[in-house]
């Protein structure tokens, strides 16, 4: 046991005072430039990949979380849901996803909503699409049906014309307000105000140009087409049903009670005596950043699941250059140990050789993680979107510790091989 403990306290010794190790390993590194290069690479290629995960990641949140801020945080929405799964599961996405139809949700429903004592004003809205030809363009565009408060609720805004009124939605007009994309694509270089567009079937009328609105959650907003809700309903869709219906709160500090107040009305009116029967969910605006926030985590950690396989190949790359630079150096170690070197200290060389370059693969990894995240960051804003450049010290703190642990972990190993070699069978090695 005492020997034990002075074996391990000695090695201890060697590895927290590396100088004279790392000198060593530095030299043969050098030594050996072109193989430890290709050796470092997969950890370069792993630890840069960390980086980018970290910072896109976190640059698609702050994305869309600053999107949804533009809403304004005094909205609440009432969507269609899946029965029986939750507002935030993988599975009630899974289903909208595969089409499942909920038909539930009506202008009923907002009109109830909107008769509530803290919603200020609602409206509803159904999203379709449909071939929009003029002339020699032709296309599927998205079609948002839209109630007339949309322009007075939602943050766009009419460049050219007007947005169409209740009227025109109750007397199923055909008429349309479209984004600045759809203007370029179908009157480039014409006034679109009293011009038509085929739309399915059916011509309607241009009446209004709305604003530069961007991308939203990744959808150019530009490129929409706005009809009143009961033509798309009706004249493309063939259905009375909306998808979310859109409600602006009087006093944002009740938000939570309003939401829960409206769900239990909702309840009622759809007969649902089960929560988990539930066929809508209703939402606040903060509750809806937490939702996206929580995904983008969850994405991220899949993502760095799947980085981790690439840094583990580069760790075994790490072990098996390890191991040849030992049978390449068996007389070295052999010489050492003839002339009075420890054990300990032939384990401490080569550990720290393992380390020395996972090291370097690491620094080089975070430089080019964020270089490419800076280059990433930069295309996303010049395509317009407020995607932050962003790296977080636990990132790079991260980077840094993994590159340390993969070091320690994969060296350790050969360098406890090379420690046990006998010197005199050592001395005797020929390559």
């Amino acid at each position: 046991m005492i020997l034990g403990g002075f074996f391990c306290q000695t090695a201890f010794f060697n590895f927290m005072n590396p100088l004279p190790s790392l000198l060593i390993a530095f030299r043969s590194l050098k030594i050996h430039k072109l193989r430890s290069f290709l050796t470092v690479l997969g950890i370069v290629i792993g630890i840069t990949s960390v980086i980018i995960v970290f910072s896109a990641g976190e640059g698609l949140k702050g994305l869309l979380l600053s999107q949804i801020e533009s809403w304004g945080s005094n909205f609440l929405e009432v969507e269609v849901k899946t029965p029986s799964t939750s507002k935030t599961s993988m599975s009630n996405a899974t289903s909208m996803m595969m089409g499942v139809n909920i038909t539930t949700l009506t202008q009923a429903d907002a009109e109830a909503i909107k008769r509530y004592a803290n919603i200020g004003n609602v409206y509803s809205a159904i999203i379709g699409q449909a071939m929009v030809i003029r002339g020699q363009e032709a296309a599927m565009k998205q079609l948002w049906g839209v109630s007339a408060s949309f322009i007075d609720i939602d943050t766009s805004e009419v460049a050219e014309g007007r947005f169409f009124t209740d009227e025109e939605d109750k007397n199923i007009s055909k008429v349309a307000v479209i984004g600045q994309t759809i203007k370029e694509n179908y009157f480039a270089g014409q006034d679109p105000l009293g011009q038509y567009l085929k739309i399915g079937k059916n011509n309607y009328k241009v009446i209004g140009v709305l604003e530069d609105k961007g991308a939203v959650m990744y959808m150019d907003m530009d490129d929409v087409i706005y009809l009143p809700l009961t033509t798309l309903q009706k004249l493309v869709m063939g259905v009375d049903h909306v998808m979310f219906i859109m409600g602006n709160l009087k006093n944002q500090q009740l938000a939570q009670a309003t939401a829960d107040d409206l769900t239990q009305i909702m309840r009622e009116r759809h007969d649902i005596t089960d929560p988990n029967k539930d066929d809508f969910a209703v939402t606040t605006m903060e509750e809806m950043m937490q939702i996206w926030g929580t995904i983008f985590d969850a994405v991220t950690l899949l993502l760095m699941a799947i980085v981790a396989v690439s840094l583990i190949v580069g760790g075994v790359g790490i072990m098996n250059i390890m191991f040849v630079s030992i049978t390449e150096r068996t007389a070295e170690i052999g010489l050492r140990k003839a002339v009075g070197a420890r054990p300990q200290s032939i384990l401490a060389q080569f550990l720290w050789e393992a380390v020395a370059l996972t090291s370097i693969g690491g620094v080089l990894g975070i430089v080019l993680g964020v270089l490419f995240s800076w280059l990433i960051a930069l295309g996303a804003q010049s395509q317009g979107w407020d995607w932050p450049f962003v790296v977080k010290p636990i990132a790079l703190a991260i980077a840094v510790g993994v590159s340390v642990a993969i070091g320690l972990i994969f060296g350790l190993y050969p360098a406890q091989k090379a420690a046990k070699k006998d010197p005199i069978e050592a001395l005797r090695f020929e390559h």
